[in-house]
C-alpha cells in the first residue's frame, strides 16, 4: 500500500522569503492569522486538520513547510507501508540535524529559524488584521512560539508538547531560547501575555520539568495544561505525546478533545474572534 497523501488542496499555496530563507506555506480562512508550526516529520493530514480547525473557527491559518513532505501521513497502521514511512521520517531528521535553521542540542539559544517565523508572523498580521497574532508549535517547533513572542504581536502563544533542547544537554529545566529572548517574554507576561502549554504527563521528549521551569520564569502567565497519558489515543504508533495531532480523540467529553477547544477558545479570546454559530 502506497503512502496515504493530503493534498492539502483546500488550502492557498504560497512562499514567504526573509533575508534570503524562503519556505513554502498554506493558508486557509478569514480573520486574524495564526501561524501553525508542524512537528517531524511535517505537515501530516492531522496537522492540516488542526489547522483546519483553527479556520473554521473563525481565524486565518498560516502554515509554514519548515521541513518534511507536506501532506504525508505519519501513522504507519494507517500506511501499511512502514519501510516507507521510515525511510521518510529519517531523511527528515537528516535534514534537521546538518540545517543550520534548527538548534537542537544548545540550551540557551533560539532556532534561527525564529526570525523568519517572526517576519512571516508581522507579514501575516499586516494582511489579515486583527489586534495580533496567535502560533502554535508542536514537539520539535514547540518552543518557537515563546520565541516569538518578544514581539508584541504575539498574542496567543502555544506551546504543545515542547521538546527543545533534547534531554542529552541539561537537566530538561531550559526550552529553546536565548536568555535575552526571555527576559522579553517575561515583561510582556508581567504586562498581561498569557503562554499554553500543553503535553501528557508520562512524555519524556517534553518532560515535567520543563514546564516547572516555564512556571518558575513566567509565574501565573504560563498556563499549564497535561494530561494523564491514560487519555490519549490508544491507536497511535507512539507513546503519548502529540496532543493535538496524533493522540487526539476528537470526541466530545475526551480529555483531549477538551484541551483541542481549550487552545481554539485561547486563540478566539486572544484575538478578539467572535464565536462562530
Amino acid at each position: 500500500m502506497s503512502a496515504t497523501i493530503d493534498p492539502l488542496d483546500d488550502f492557498t499555496p504560497g512562499i514567504f522569503t526573509h533575508r534570503g530563507v524562503t519556505h513554502r506555506t498554506y493558508t486557509k480562512g478569514t480573520g486574524p492569522a495564526v501561524i501553525v508550526m508542524a512537528e517531524i516529520p511535517g505537515i501530516t493530514p492531522k496537522v492540516a486538520d488542526f489547522a483546519r480547525r483553527v479556520a473554521d473557527r473563525g481565524m486565518t491559518v498560516v502554515m509554514p513547510s519548515l521541513f518534511g513532505e507536506d501532506g504525508l501521513d505519519a501513522n504507519i497502521s494507517s500506511i501499511g507501508d512502514v519501510p516507507a514511512v521510515a525511510r521518510a521520517m529519517t531523511k527528515v531528521a537528516g535534514r534537521i540535524c546538518i540545517s543550520r535553521e534548527f538548534t537542537q542540542l544548545a540550551t540557551g539559544k533560539s532556532s534561527p529559524v525564529v526570525t523568519w517565523l517572526r517576519a512571516l508572523a508581522a507579514d501575516a498580521h499586516e494582511r489579515f488584521g486583527g489586534p495580533g497574532v496567535g502560533a502554535v508549535g508542536m514537539c520539535f517547533t514547540g518552543g518557537f512560539a515563546l520565541a516569538m513572542s518578544v514581539d508584541d504581536r504575539m498574542l496567543a502563544p502555544v506551546l504543545s508538547q515542547p521538546s527543545l533542547p533534547f534531554r542529552p544537554v541539561g537537566n530538561a529545566r531550559n526550552i529553546d531560547i536565548t536568555a535575552r529572548d526571555l527576559d522579553k517574554v517575561k515583561v510582556r507576561c508581567a504586562a498581561g501575555l498569557q503562554v499554553l502549554g500543553l503535553r501528557f504527563e508520562g512524555d519524556k521528549l517534553a518532560p515535567g520539568a520543563r514546564f516547572d521551569y516555564l512556571r518558575e520564569q513566567l509565574g501565573d502567565a504560563f498556563i499549564g495544561v497535561e494530561l494523564p497519558d491514560s487519555t490519549a489515543n490508544p491507536d497511535a504508533q507512539i507513546a503519548p505525546h502529540s496532543v493535538l495531532t496524533e493522540h487526539l480523540i476528537d470526541e466530545p467529553g475526551e480529555p483531549t478533545h477538551d484541551t483541542l477547544l481549550q487552545v481554539l477558545d485561547f486563540f478566539a479570546t486572544k484575538l478578539e474572534v467572535e464565536p462562530v454559530g
